[in-house]
């Protein structure tokens, strides 16, 4: 039945090869099916006999996998986990853009994917409403608590209004911009001249990740916990961060009742998650029973906006009296908005920023131009120049950042789960809470929505005939969300990375080895598996 099943599904992959399927099709039924007992032997031998045979089977098969009795196509996607994201773009690519995945019998585990921008659109900005992140998604990412991540309906529609109101603050950008330049120039730039001179080879991954956790870290404190030194000193905060996120990856995978008998048993991921969460609850504890001891020794709070010391805390704690489900004085509002906050920003330009060098060193004509466009648009000037005045007349930046973004989202999937039943544009049919997965990272590669090019890297795509950025719809270029949830500091997000990207690429050099394995890692967040290994050079000045 599972043979006959299967030749039947293998008619509904495509309607190409149509002769190889039927073939594929007569050896299921009539070699396998009708002689299995006494013919197994030949089957071996028709396979290592027949290569072409076995090559064609496996190309059919490889874009779709098999539902199994009991097991789903879960099987399938074990097999292929080590290339997980490839095998995605594959089967959507083969699927009309809509692939319904089947799991374990009876764990929750079946599951709606899908890249059609009609659907995306339909789900995050037209019926927006119906489309929520629902209870099971808060419980997996229960660590996070009650922050902006992880919540639906009105406490959602607060937390992005004291959001908005955070990044619209007349304090906010001219804070954020001083606290890149200072990382910068008293950080990053001092541990590049270091690996220079000693010509060390460096992992790049690394450092973007320890520079991201400082600068955000001095946004929603006000303290530096100079992680980023040559040292290299293991910041608990981003452990736990680092664990958590691992042990959220597991949940995905696992089957419900085995993650949650873990938990309650106390063992393997989950039991590091708990303590990753533990740490996480210590370090805010901490951090907020100073701040407010600050607070009532001072008898005054930063409501001026204009200190240099000023941080997210205290701008959070400026307006929300006016919200009836917000809370300034509970410790647990503070907890989870300044831990959705860290691992929204650290996490995101972190990787794009690593995923961003690789490719540059993949292609060196990009690169060439980008740095055409900063000899003409940024003053010349020696290191440590304010260059924030000039980012804009870098458009062709601008295009390579959103090929990045595009190729490779920080973010690579979103969860959605319907209210009440509907039908999608594509015309599939979605039950109450069923899970809905929109893979961002096979969006940007799907030949239907960008072209035949769609896996080339092309700045200029995002560059207009009169040399200005063009705008892709947000359901289409998804790395920035869309609809009512669209991120709002997607602007300083952007200048934080130019920011970066030109400082370095104006004072070093960076050679990326050779030989070393470049994939990404399965997890929330796009990271390389391997890190990214260089070796850095530092330019000449022309004082020099």
């Amino acid at each position: 039945k599972t043979c006959r099943k299967h030749a039947e599904n293998i008619r509904k992959i495509s309607s190409e090869n149509c002769k190889k399927q039927l073939f594929l099709t007569k050896f299921l039924r009539n070699f396998v099916i009708r002689n299995w007992p006494s013919e197994i032997v030949k089957v071996y031998f028709f396979f290592h006999m027949k290569p072409f045979c076995y090559s064609l089977i496996q190309k059919t098969l490889k874009s779709y996998p098999w539902n199994w009795p009991v097991l789903g196509m879960l099987p399938g996607v074990l097999v292929r986990l080590h290339r997980s994201y490839a095998f995605g773009v594959e089967v959507l690519e083969s699927s009309n853009l809509t692939f319904q995945f089947k799991g374990l019998w009876f764990a929750g585990m079946d599951m709606l994917v899908t890249v059609d921008p009609a659907n995306i659109n339909y789900i995050l900005t037209s019926n927006f409403s119906n489309y929520i992140k629902g209870p099971e998604f808060k419980e997996i990412f229960e660590a996070f608590g009650d922050g902006i991540l992880n919540t639906d309906s009105e406490l959602w529609r607060e937390l992005r209004k004291v959001a908005q109101a955070t990044f619209n603050h007349q304090a906010y950008p001219n804070l954020s911009t001083f606290t890149t330049r200072s990382k910068l120039t008293d950080g990053l730039v001092p541990l590049f001249n270091h690996f220079a001179k000693e010509e060390l080879v460096v992992d790049l991954q690394d450092l973007f990740m320890r520079f991201m956790f400082d600068t955000t870290y001095i946004l929603l404190t006000g303290s530096d916990p100079r992680s980023l030194s040559i040292e290299m000193p293991e910041a608990e905060f981003a452990k736990a961060l680092d664990d958590i996120e691992e042990g959220i990856v597991y949940r995905h995978i696992a089957p419900r009742f085995l993650w949650k008998l873990q938990k309650w048993i106390g063992i393997g991921t989950e039991k590091k998650m708990m303590e990753a969460s533990a740490t996480l609850d210590r370090r805010c504890t901490k951090f907020i029973s100073a701040k407010r001891e600050e607070v009532r020794s001072q008898g005054v709070t930063h409501s001026s906006g204009e200190s240099k010391d000023l941080s997210i805390y205290d701008i959070i704690n400026l307006d929300t009296t006016k919200y009836e489900l917000l809370n300034p004085k509970d410790d647990k509002y503070i907890r989870d908005s300044g831990a959705s906050f860290m691992a929204a920003s650290r996490d995101t330009t972190a990787a794009t920023l690593t995923w961003f060098f690789w490719i540059l060193s993949e292609n060196p004509n990009v690169l060439t131009k980008i740095l055409q466009e900063m000899n003409t648009n940024l003053p010349k000037t020696g290191n440590g120049q304010d260059t924030s005045s000039y980012l804009n007349k870098l458009v062709y930046l601008h295009g390579a950042l959103n090929e990045t973004l595009r190729l490779y989202p920080p973010i690579p999937f979103q969860r959605k789960s319907p209210v009440k039943p509907d039908v999608l544009p594509s015309g599939h049919k979605v039950k109450s809470n069923t899970k809905i997965m929109i893979f961002i990272y096979a969006l940007g590669r799907m030949k239907a929505v960008w072209g035949e090019d769609a896996v080339k890297f092309k700045p200029e795509r995002w560059i207009s005939e009169a040399g200005e950025l063009r705008q892709e719809p947000s359901y289409k270029f998804l790395s920035f969300n869309a609809g009512p949830r669209a991120c709002i500091g997607k602007n300083l997000a952007m200048n934080m990375m130019k920011t970066v990207i030109v400082e370095i690429l104006q004072n070093y050099e960076i050679r990326i080895l050779s030989g070393q394995k470049i994939e990404p890692k399965v997890g929330l967040m796009l990271y390389m598996k391997h890190g990214l290994k260089a070796t850095i050079t530092k330019k000449c000045s022309s004082s020099e």
